[in-house]
């Protein structure tokens, strides 16, 4: 709500100013000066590649031009839009916009299947690819990784790295942010601040600012004196597991940036859980899938209370499948899974839907969870504890169906925190979250008194909250020894492998 997408409505003259004036560079206007995302679902059966080269103005132009010189039978005409079509590297264009899809994660089968046969995730990564394809001078991007997995993301950021032009793009992934910018622009209070630097550069220099504002920072005293006794407490205990260790550093990090981290609006905290199980789980010759169809096969694991893991694999692997399963959303095909005595689950599903009602109003869904879990509970304490998480007033009353995926994930959130759970299943939780309650997710996630299971692509979030991770891959789930960084490379190569043919 501070104003990102008006400024890029601006810039694409989708918006007016109400005062000033706008002066852009005379390239930027020209056909194909400036790409951008659409936004809309595309429904059309035409091929996926051919989709993507679409996007490619000037080739497209040129190709227009060729037809009509070519109806007409004007052959100085031809000539000219054959060398149009050549200066817009016309003769690669389709393998260099299949290359795109490959790297943002389709399979060859996939390259000209109709649009409108690919799932809205999917049809997402087609709009991004046709952007990109433009040879624009000015690149427009809006949360453009809420759709990809950490093998098309760091694709992506490769891809930016290389791009010539001038990069515009709105993102809650810090480590996104960190490999694509060198310039940050913070737009709050109606106004623009421009930072020399990238994301993690910008919160040292806001900081070190706030860090000399000493009123303000006299009022955080309480809350960064919070943050730093759970800090030292893990440190205290951290194992020699490299995993472990990088957690060290990312929490190094939270120390030093307490007065940004605690200035935030929004913070929330998990209750203290009644009891704590250990152990909380155990998992034994666990099948899982849907009906007959087997997607995680021979499952032993056992999670014990206090645990922070991460569970890390490629899309389509079955880190969901897994999750439902322990979450009791889904039946185990086979095996047994014994719950500890007194186990309360938490569970945010990837999806804020498929634990919400479309009709449903906030208040009305904290009411029906009072009746199960705390029948006493009066109307204004749940006002009031909606109102931590940032459903003020009328807001209580708003139609789930009309709120943003922030709204929603706020909401799930506070449902779970609602039911003291001692055992959190998270997937994919800051998919609609901005930065700052992201931040906040972390700092609670870490002050949690109980067990945390995680599946996230949020690189940051990995590195704060887990100690060590399991990896589900090939049909079973084992452990993983390494960190974020070993992971990433480890799923560079295991694409690179199956690019080949080989097995991963």
């Amino acid at each position: 709500g501070a104003g990102k997408s008006s400024l890029f409505a601006l810039l694409t003259a989708k918006l007016q100013s109400d005062g000033g004036e706008v002066q852009m560079p005379p390239r930027w206007q020209q056909p194909g000066g400036m790409a951008e995302v659409a936004q809309e679902m595309p429904e059309t059966g035409e091929g996926a590649t051919d989709f993507v080269l679409a996007g490619d103005t000037p080739l497209r132009l040129a190709q227009e031009r060729l037809a009509a010189a070519e109806t007409s039978d004007d052959g100085h005409a031809i000539a000219e839009a054959h060398q149009a079509i050549q200066d817009a590297g016309g003769f690669d264009a389709r393998s260099r916009a299949q290359a795109m899809l490959m790297g943002l994660g389709f399979r060859s089968e996939q390259l000209d299947a109709p649009v409108n046969s690919f799932s809205g995730g999917w049809r997402m990564r087609l709009q991004l690819a046709r952007a990109l394809m433009c040879p624009a001078d000015l690149l427009l991007l809006d949360e453009p990784t809420n759709h990809l997995d950490l093998v098309a993301l760091v694709w992506l950021e490769a891809w930016l790295q290389r791009f010539a032009g001038t990069l515009v793009v709105i993102s809650h992934d810090r480590e996104f942010l960190d490999a694509v910018t060198r310039v940050t622009l913070h737009v709050d209070r109606q106004t623009v601040t421009r930072y020399g630097a990238n994301y993690s550069g910008f919160e040292e220099m806001r900081a070190e600012r706030m860090g000399q504002q000493a009123q303000a920072f006299a009022k955080q005293q309480e809350r960064i004196a919070h943050l730093q006794k759970f800090i030292d407490r893990f440190k205290a205990k951290a194992t020699k597991a490299k995993q472990a260790q990088s957690r060290v550093k990312a929490l190094a990090r939270m120390e030093k940036l307490a007065p940004v981290l605690t200035e935030s609006e929004f913070d929330f905290e998990f209750r203290e859980p009644a009891n704590l199980p250990n152990p909380m789980l155990v998992l034994d010759d666990v099948r899982c899938g849907y009906g007959s169809t087997v997607i995680v096969n021979s499952v032993n694991r056992t999670v014990l209370a206090g645990q922070r893991i991460g569970i890390l694999g490629a899309n389509g692997q079955g880190k969901s499948t897994l999750v439902k399963t322990i979450a009791r959303a889904l039946p185990a095909l086979g095996g047994r899974i014994t719950e500890g005595k007194g186990l309360q689950i938490g569970y945010f599903a990837q999806q804020e839907m498929d634990l919400l009602t479309e009709d449903d109003t906030p208040l009305q869904r904290m009411t029906r969870l009072a009746r199960e879990v705390s029948p006493n509970a009066r109307e204004q304490e749940l006002r009031n504890f909606l109102g931590q998480f940032n459903f003020g007033g009328d807001m209580v009353h708003q139609r789930v169906g009309t709120l943003s995926g922030g709204e929603r994930a706020r909401l799930v959130l506070a449902t779970i925190v609602w039911q003291r759970p001692n055992l959190l299943l998270l997937d994919e939780p800051t998919n609609h979250l901005d930065l700052a309650t992201r931040e906040a997710l972390s700092i609670a996630l870490n002050e949690f008194e109980g067990t945390v299971m995680l599946v996230s692509h949020d690189r940051a979030l990995l590195r704060e909250v887990c100690d060590e991770f399991w990896l589900v891959t090939r049909g079973g789930v084992q452990p993983f020894d390494g960190d974020v960084d070993d992971y990433q490379r480890w799923l560079l190569e295991t694409s690179r492998a199956t690019a080949r043919g080989a097995p991963p």
